[in-house]
């Protein structure tokens, strides 16, 4: 009933808004007006609509998406709106530790310590056998890799056993850089036991998703190896970075893209468990 109502400059003080704000909820969907007069255009709505002009404007001020905001607001029951802002809470604080780790990694670049960074791992040369790859390569940015990765690399280990089993260290190689800004491409690999039957596996079902068989030729890899809590963005990056830096000094050059070769069970590994070898395929510097 139309004497239920209040208009909106009533409305808006008691939400302790402007008549502004109410208007730019309407427009993105997340507080629309009881009424809306037809020939006035005048926006009017109920008292119980308070609760929730006000409870927009707070989650507004954290930076929630539009979306997350109407998650929160239409919930069926306090108790469910909780849990979406405490998963949405959990979220900025994850994406804010990684840019603090971030700020402190170009701290000491810019100010001239990345030699004490890069001292902290160890360097090594391994010689790597050739090897039989099944392999899934894709346009990925940083925000996406993690969940490629893991993805890539269970069907590639999953089509695998069905061809021999899996005969080595699953690796990523990064043809370019995978950035924020820049998306690849990386190449997931799996290497595998019979390399027909990787050749016909793929022909059968490979396909969907551009699965190729290739034959790696024996290489030299120059390698540190990281613990799980060092794989997370920025910490990686000082890991390629030392083996780069360990690299020139020792006369060699790179002959082929950087790769992460993932040796532990990720699911089972804690936080300072090594996990993933940072390398570089090397050869002896010319000249």
């Amino acid at each position: 009933m139309d004497e239920e109502l209040i208009g909106i400059g009533a409305f808006a003080a008691r939400a302790r808004l402007s008549a502004k704000a109410l208007r730019l909820y309407d427009r993105l969907g997340l507080l629309a007006p009881a009424r809306v007069d037809g020939a006035t255009g005048y926006r009017f709505y109920r008292p119980g609509q308070v609760e929730r002009a006000r409870l927009v404007a707070l989650l507004r001020q954290l930076d929630m998406p539009l979306a997350r905001i109407a998650e929160v607001v239409d919930a069926d029951d306090g108790a469910t709106a909780a849990r979406w802002l405490a998963a949405y809470w959990a979220d900025v604080e994850e994406r804010h530790a990684g840019r603090r780790t971030l700020a402190a990694y170009l701290r000491g670049r810019l100010s001239g310590r990345s030699s004490e960074m890069y001292g902290t791992f160890v360097v090594e040369t391994v010689e790597v056998p050739a090897q039989v790859l099944v392999t899934e390569v894709r346009h990925v940015l940083a925000e996406e890799l993690p969940a490629w990765i893991g993805a890539s690399l269970g069907r590639l280990e999953e089509a695998a056993r069905e061809c021999g089993g899996v005969a080595g260290a699953p690796f990523v190689a990064y043809h370019s850089e995978v950035s924020v800004e820049s998306d690849g491409p990386a190449e997931a690999c799996v290497p595998v036991v019979d390399e027909a039957a990787a050749r016909a596996w793929v022909e059968r079902r490979g396909r969907a998703r551009g699965t190729t068989v290739r034959v790696e030729p024996a290489l030299r890899l120059a390698r540190t190896r990281i613990t799980k809590a060092q794989v997370a963005h920025p910490q990686i990056l000082a890991a390629f970075e030392a083996v780069e830096e360990w690299t020139k000094a020792a006369g060699l050059t790179p002959t082929g893209p950087c790769r992460e070769v993932y040796f532990a069970d990720w699911d089972a590994a804690g936080p300072e468990d090594p996990v993933c070898d940072v390398a570089f395929p090397v050869g002896r510097a010319s000249g």
